[in-house]
């Protein structure tokens, strides 16, 4: 996407903190809805949680916390990951550098295992992780199990959210990426708690995946009708 910056740190980071203060910028200027209503003192009873989102659906995720609420977010060690996790940080958000795969050799090169062990950290300490449960490159909205995973072995349930605006650029991209434009309405939109037992077996964490991407199909579909527009 932004392979043309090449990796200058300085570049890379002046372009962090314009798309932090663009995300502002939007949150500022559309009205949000959150659904279902009172979630914010519902949730606060099961602290932490594993937040899951769908990746291209993600840029307004800062938003949907409430600001006494620590959060961290797992972000790539890519160039597209340093103007996020600039971005992250300036918006609130600690800062967990690793990724996923779905293919096993690339596991160790994008620090998946360090980054599985920061999140089981993480949470232990009662700070809530973020991560998009879909893993690059794709396919798009289809929860890996690597999110599942750290449920099991952490014991803290997985929370589904979307975010949306009424006003967005839709990008030809494998995540289908949304650019969210100010001057209209929000929608935030939170699933049901989805627990995963420490004694799961192979067929139980399939079923967790399942409800993970189901729910986030459903609470993307919500947060679309709450402002008025067809999901995606």
């Amino acid at each position: 996407m932004l392979k043309s910056l090449g990796r200058n740190p300085r570049v890379l980071r002046a372009v962090g903190v314009l798309m932090a203060e663009y995300l502002r910028f939007v949150h500022r200027t559309n009205r949000f809805t959150v659904a279902p209503e009172g979630i914010y003192e519902m949730v606060g009873y099961g602290l932490p949680y594993i937040i899951a989102m769908w990746h291209g659906q993600h840029f307004m995720m800062p938003f949907t916390r409430p600001s006494d609420v620590p959060v961290k977010v797992m972000i790539s060690r890519s160039a597209d990951g340093e103007i996020n996790a600039v971005a992250a940080e300036r918006l609130g958000i600690g800062l967990i550098r690793a990724s996923g795969s779905q293919k096993k050799h690339q596991i160790k090169k994008r620090g998946g295992m360090r980054g599985f062990i920061e999140c089981l950290r993480t949470l232990k300490e009662g700070d809530s992780v973020a991560l998009t449960a879909d893993v690059p490159k794709g396919p798009a909205r289809v929860a890996g199990l690597g999110i599942v995973q750290i449920a099991k072995h952490s014991g803290r349930p997985i929370l589904p959210i979307a975010i949306c605006t009424s006003r967005s650029i839709e990008l030809n991209s494998w995540d289908k990426a949304s650019i969210n434009l100010p001057f209209g309405k929000g929608g935030i939109a939170f699933g049901e708690p989805i627990h995963v037992a420490k004694e799961a077996t192979d067929e139980e964490l399939e079923a967790a995946r399942l409800a993970v991407e189901n729910g986030l199909n459903d609470v993307t579909e919500t947060a679309y009708t709450l402002v008025g527009r067809p999901n995606g």
